[in-house]
């Protein structure tokens, strides 16, 4: 899943060992949400909202085509 994770850690000048610390979970778990390698949970993602004081969807992006509306058979 695209984000801009490390682009809004960058802005605060904070290491991933910094956000790590504020989230409550390792400098892997951030270094895996950067690269896309892991989605958060639904809770931490709201509690990364909340840190950047962002919507969840401003952050993460699931890069699914928009399903197209299907008529009723």
């Amino acid at each position: 899943m695209k984000n801009s994770l490390r682009v809004l850690r960058a802005e605060r000048n904070w290491s991933q060992a910094d956000l790590a610390d504020q989230l409550g979970v390792s400098r892997q778990t951030v270094n895996a949400l950067e690269t896309g390698k892991y989605d958060p949970s639904l809770p931490l993602a709201f509690k990364i909202a909340r840190l950047f004081d962002r919507l969840i969807e401003d952050i993460f992006d699931p890069e699914e085509p928009e399903i197209a509306h299907r008529r009723p058979a």
